[in-house]
């Protein structure tokens, strides 16, 4: 079994934000594989079906951004499942504008949607999807520019890179994590 944690803020505010890419991911993911988003439950909203053979969890934390350890802690005491198969998909602003990263384990990376992930679960061994959205202008506060959305010109970029991390994620469950870095990296 497998789960896919895409991190964002609940609340229709926070639609299409740049933190909220792995919403966006997660909405993707549901849409090319036939699964429902539709129950309510980890502090979460999920859906359950089958990508590359496999059972898979699809979940949108609703906890906000700061706590989505919560939400992964949750599913992770429920199915004792293996943190390995536990993908995150993230906002990136440290890595190139549409492009991702696929990583086996690392730091939160200043992210604090991360450090709260690995906080609660008490281990950075899960894998993650990075969704690079872009640098902050000169004097812009971080909180506002994550929390913005995308310039015109930008979306169909945004729109190539979730289609990237969908296509990713959906390569570690068929196959590996090692395939997904070779062919996504």
């Amino acid at each position: 079994m497998f789960a896919v944690i895409g991190l964002g803020n609940p609340g229709r505010n926070y639609a299409d934000t740049r933190h909220n890419v792995g919403f966006s991911t997660i909405e993707l993911l549901a849409d090319r594989n036939n699964i429902k988003l539709n129950k309510i439950k980890f502090k979460s909203i999920y859906g359950e079906g089958i990508i590359g053979g496999e059972k898979a969890i699809l979940l949108k934390p609703q906890t906000y951004m700061n706590n989505s350890g919560m939400a992964v802690l949750d599913l992770y005491n429920y199915y004792k499942m293996s943190i390995e198969n536990m993908i995150i998909i993230v906002d990136d602003i440290d890595i190139e504008f549409g492009t991702i990263r696929v990583r086996k384990r690392g730091s939160d990376g200043g992210h604090n949607g991360l450090k709260s992930i690995i906080y609660q679960l008490g281990s950075h061994d899960f894998p993650r999807i990075k969704i690079g959205v872009g640098k902050k202008r000169e004097g812009q506060e971080l909180a506002d520019f994550v929390l913005s959305r995308f310039a015109k010109e930008e979306i169909a970029h945004i729109e190539d890179a979730i289609l990237d991390a969908a296509m990713a994620a959906e390569t570690i469950i068929a196959y590996d994590i090692d395939k997904a870095m070779n062919q996504f990296n």
